[in-house]
């Protein structure tokens, strides 16, 4: 799998303004099928994204969910730069309207 993530020496900083909260760690299988999917979809529309391992330190997942204004929000969750996108199930109904650009606010 090819993932969209940029060394911090290759970054254009108006290019990786997305953002992709997710974790390496989860017994869901839910949660790791969403997030392969939204970075395969991003992937394969030549998106560029940063991913933001919540499972490296608990204080990523607190902001992760500060940011979305969901105290109980889960990965995958989607900024682009400060702003919320949205989680998964708002990317999916992007991908269903054609408007993913839109969603993640590049265009």
């Amino acid at each position: 799998m090819f993932l969209s993530v940029l060394s911090e020496s290759s970054r254009d900083s108006s290019e990786m303004s997305v953002k992709v909260y997710y974790t390496t760690v989860t017994g869901s299988r839910e949660v790791k099928s969403q997030q392969l999917e939204v970075m395969r979809v991003m992937d394969g529309k030549g998106i560029s994204y940063e991913l933001i391992d919540i499972a490296q330190n608990n204080s990523l997942k607190e902001e992760m969910r500060i940011k979305s204004g969901n105290p109980k929000a889960l990965p995958p969750q989607i900024f682009n730069g400060e702003q919320h996108c949205g989680g998964y199930e708002d990317f999916v109904e992007a991908v269903e309207m054609a408007d993913v650009r839109k969603f993640l606010k590049l265009d």
